[in-house]
């Protein structure tokens, strides 16, 4: 009764949430609105906004190879090229409404990879468990700068627990409850676990999250100058917000949510304007860095054929024809046999004096008497020659037994 009624108000709350959050970004712009235009975008500030961009492309990038070991902690084997491009071409589906596109074409990719269903769905959902728990980590570092003291107790409590959560002890185990084995251990399909604690993957998405706030921290560089001691707020700032902007369904992409939850925490450490300018900026870079790195694979995908992966269909050039032993399911095709060549007379004539001693005073005579080449009559013009010794030879004894010489 409790779950049902939970699932009849969830998209209440799903779009109450995100209306909240527009409208204190909305009212926010509105009573900064004049300090917000007397910004003035200078050529150290569009540096600033291009160092701001490479730095949060790279974050996607890197994220993607952060993919790499999270799904093979579950014992699927890919490769680190071809998770780095599925992320990228399908990160930028998270704007679609529903934000959840991006994980669908991921499952997709690696089912193709030859992943059971269980398996590739456990490596796409860890992937934003991992960037959460990165998430709170740098969130609990800088988090007595900008959190009061009850809301920090409670972070670090999220935090333990997630951290406790996953170890294999505790993680396995309910995924072994989640996908019981319906089937004989013998015919059952591989069950994909932790094999160890993923220290790595957690590392990975913390720099991940890390590279993603010093994007941000550009960005508000580029507006106005920072101090060093501004830092850590910030990227502490950032990374609630970022998570906010996650773990709240509703908002693609975190728009709306990310905004208003930075805003809200960074207000009383810099100047109003500078934030909210800060927010707007970073969502236009944050997405134009996600649109250049999948037209980065859409491009890469027809000129270079890259081979990124084991089975991925829909980034893989078709594979050159190789000459591989047919086997009992291919049909052998057996060339014709070779035409011979034409023989020669006198080879075959030598082969029947062989064969049949009858035929040698016959066969002595054609080939002692080769047949004769008449030549073709001369043509001449004009009256006849009066001296017939200069005629053609051919014609010549002819012309002795007409003509007899004088005595």
């Amino acid at each position: 009764m409790l779950m049902s009624a939970v699932a009849r108000v969830k998209p209440y709350l799903r779009w109450l949430a995100l209306g909240a959050a527009l409208f204190f970004l909305l009212a926010t712009l509105r009573q900064h609105w004049q300090a917000l235009m007397a910004i003035q975008l200078t050529d150290a500030t569009w540096a600033g906004l291009v160092m701001a961009l490479g730095v949060t492309l790279l974050a996607h990038i890197w994220s993607g190879w952060v993919w790499l070991w999270i799904v093979q902690s579950l014992g699927i084997q890919v490769r680190g090229l071809w998770t780095m491009a599925i992320y990228l071409k399908t990160n930028i589906a998270k704007y679609l409404p529903g934000n959840v596109w991006h994980f669908y074409g991921r499952v997709r990719a690696l089912q193709a990879a030859g992943a059971t269903s269980f398996g590739a769905t456990t490596g796409v959902l860890l992937e934003p468990v991992f960037m959460a728990a990165a998430a709170l980590i740098l969130a609990a570092l800088g988090s007595g700068m900008i959190l009061p003291g009850g809301l920090r107790l409670g972070l670090l409590g999220v935090l333990v627990a997630l951290l406790a959560g996953l170890h294999p002890r505790l993680f396995n185990p309910l995924l072994a409850q989640i996908n019981p084995a319906s089937q004989p251990p013998s015919q059952a399909p591989p069950i994909h676990r932790l094999q160890h604690y993923p220290l790595k993957p957690l590392v990975g998405e913390l720099g991940f999250i890390i590279l993603r706030g010093l994007g941000f921290a550009l960005v508000l560089t580029a507006l106005q100058p920072l101090a060093w001691p501004q830092l850590l707020p910030i990227l502490s700032a950032f990374a609630i917000a970022w998570l906010l902007g996650l773990v709240i369904p509703g908002a693609p992409g975190g728009i709306g949510v990310f905004e208003a939850v930075a805003v809200a925490l960074l207000q009383a450490q810099l100047p109003a304007a500078q934030v909210l300018s800060g927010v707007i900026g970073y969502r236009l870079v944050s997405t134009l860095a996600e649109a250049i790195g999948a037209g980065l694979i859409w491009l890469d995908h027809p000129s270079r054929g890259l081979a990124i992966g084991p089975a991925a269909p829909a980034l893989l050039l078709p594979a050159p024809a190789s000459v591989s032993p047919p086997t009992a399911s291919q049909p052998t095709f057996q060339a014709e046999p070779p035409v011979a060549p034409p023989v020669n007379p006198q080879t075959e004539l030598q082969t029947e004096l062989q064969t049949d001693p009858q035929t040698v005073p016959l066969a002595t005579a054609a080939v002692a008497q080769p047949p004769q080449v008449t030549a073709p009559p001369s043509v001449t013009f004009g009256p006849p020659s009066p001296h017939p010794a200069i005629a053609a030879p051919a014609d010549s004894a002819e012309a002795e037994a007409s003509h007899p010489s004088s005595p």
